[in-house]
């Protein structure tokens, strides 16, 4: 199971693509899983243009022409900066002989596309607008199971423990103060003691010697 399930019943072929990239980065191959998502990328590229694809040759001349049939919305311009960064990142990893950090290239990739095949499914395959909600589980990603519970579910969680763990430290806090009170009580008291139990013996001395 991956995060790009809902691909596969719009579009079979791009889930393949971008399942074996996921796959990839869960084997901590993530240089290929960069070079995969770049795949991912064009093939989308391609499909959105269809049959306005004239002379174009390559990734950079489709996404130029997509550039150029745009219409500003902001949607147009998140899907085609994606594509771009993907395209990027994908040249980098594929020229490259020593790339640093690309595990967190490779995530970010993942996440790109991930927003690009929503935007492909609403926007141009016309599925369902709900599709808009779904987030990217990078712990799907990692272990290849959906978790049981949302981000929201776990952030709910948090919040409970952090409050419970303030309580507790509030209530110790109390328990600490009650015992440093009732402990000073008791060092008066002693003190007071004392002092009566030292005029009583100087008081029968004195007597004494009368």
């Amino acid at each position: 199971m991956n995060n790009f399930e809902f691909l596969k019943p719009i579009d079979k072929s791009l889930f393949d693509v971008i399942s074996k990239a996921e796959n990839l980065y869960r084997d901590e191959y993530f240089e290929q899983s960069v070079v995969q998502t770049r795949k991912f990328a064009e093939n989308i590229c391609k499909k959105v243009l269809g049959d306005s694809r004239t002379c174009e040759k390559t990734f950079d001349d489709m996404l130029a022409t997509l550039k150029d049939k745009a219409t500003s919305t902001v949607q147009e311009k998140e899907f085609i900066d994606d594509l771009y960064f993907i395209k990027r990142e994908g040249n980098n990893s594929a020229h490259s002989i020593d790339m640093k950090n690309q595990g967190i290239v490779a995530l970010e990739c993942l996440q790109r596309c991930f927003e690009v095949a929503i935007n492909y499914s609403v926007y141009y395959c016309k599925a369902k607008n709900s599709l808009l909600k779904l987030r990217y589980d990078t712990e799907l990603l990692v272990t290849g199971k959906k978790s049981k519970q949302s981000l929201a579910e776990k952030y709910q969680i948090e919040k409970k423990k952090t409050k419970i763990d303030a309580k507790k430290k509030q209530v110790k806090k109390k328990t600490i103060s009650s015992d440093k009170k009732r402990f000073s009580f008791i060092w008066i008291l002693w003190g007071i003691s004392l002092i009566v139990s030292l005029v009583l013996v100087l008081t029968m001395f004195l007597l004494s010697l009368v």
